[in-house]
């Protein structure tokens, strides 16, 4: 370096470098994670830096099926790592066609700083005394809402709802031949998500992760030890009329013929008191939906119980998933 000359500092090199790259790799984190697998395969073999982001965003995606929208990552795992995940838009819970994104960015390390700081400053505290017992030496563990003292459950709710003035057990456990149902707060309550009767509306609170089989393609596993009762995930998804699901099963049952398609189109219906109508439900996690997409059906009877829950002031159920007896870690979750 000739004399007098100062040595420029390594930061200024490197905005002078970037300066350097074509617009496309400067945003490239900003973008890519809004691509499909196709895109990103093709935009990875435009040039090397590119390739270098694509692969660390695909990485990121294998970490976390949610994005970070659940309150544990949910990795999948592929010992083949041919496919090395599943790509479909995420949702915690069910929503309307219209309120379903075209797209949705997943992979890119400021979304996942961004939701971090959103979720630290607005979750509750999960598995906290009074919502879910843990342990399973001293018998199933079934989701609760506590005892209730002047009105006010151990969450600190003083609702006038029902669920609330009953108190005891949130679920119990009817088995798998009869859809359990069980009401929690809800838009008409004046209680938020650390009110211990909103146990299904906090996301997934048990460790998951999702696993490629040769035969069964992916399903859902436990990464932790379950006990009968725990609350597993809710079944998310659109919400379609019962025309819109028609026509859409039409489309996916073509697709399906070719053998590379399986869709997630789950249709419930509950039997209304006076026992002389039903409330169809259509749910499709097919294009935007969550973890519960991946959970297979099983021959032996399964591990799971469904149960209809109702929130106080919404119309429409939401389906959840229970766990009907205790699953050990890295066992598949299952009806």
């Amino acid at each position: 370096m000739p004399r007098g000359q100062q040595q420029e500092p390594p930061a200024a090199a490197a905005n002078k470098s970037n300066r350097k790259d074509p617009p496309l790799i400067q945003c490239a984190d900003l973008i890519l994670p809004w691509l499909t697998p196709r895109e990103l395969a093709n935009i990875s073999t435009t040039c090397k830096t590119l390739s270098e982001i694509s692969k660390s965003i695909t990485l990121r995606r294998t970490l976390d099926a949610s994005g970070f929208l659940e309150n544990h990552p949910i990795p999948f795992v592929n010992p083949n790592n041919q496919h090395p995940y599943a790509y479909f838009l995420y949702t915690p819970s069910q929503l309307l066609p219209s309120q379903s994104p075209l797209r949705q960015p997943w992979g890119s390390q400021l979304d996942r700083d961004y939701l971090g700081r959103h979720r630290g400053s607005s979750a509750c505290k999960l598995n906290e005394p009074g919502e879910v017992l843990r342990g399973c030496d001293s018998g199933p563990a079934t989701p609760r809402r506590g005892t209730v003292e002047s009105g006010k459950g151990v969450g600190g709710c003083d609702c006038d709802c029902e669920g609330c003035e009953e108190g005891g057990s949130g679920w119990e456990f009817l088995g798998l031949e009869e859809m359990g149902i069980m009401t929690e707060c809800g838009p008409g309550c004046g209680c938020g998500l650390e009110c211990s009767n909103r146990l299904s509306q906090r996301g997934v609170s048990v460790k998951l992760n999702i696993v490629r089989d040769g035969k069964k393609g992916w399903g859902l596993f436990a990464d932790q030890m379950i006990c009968q009762g725990q609350f597993i995930c809710e079944y998310a998804g659109e919400l379609l009329t019962t025309e819109e699901a028609r026509k859409q099963q039409q489309i996916y049952d073509e697709l399906a013929s070719g053998g590379q398609f399986s869709s997630a189109l789950l249709v419930v219906r509950e039997h209304l008191p006076s026992g002389k109508a039903c409330l169809r439900i259509n749910i499709d996690a097919t294009r935007t939906g969550n973890v519960a997409r991946f959970i297979n059906h099983s021959c032996d009877g399964g591990n799971l119980a469904t149960v209809l829950v109702r929130h106080t002031g919404s119309l429409l159920p939401h389906l959840c998933f229970f766990a009907s007896r205790n699953i050990k870690r890295r066992r598949r979750a299952h009806i």
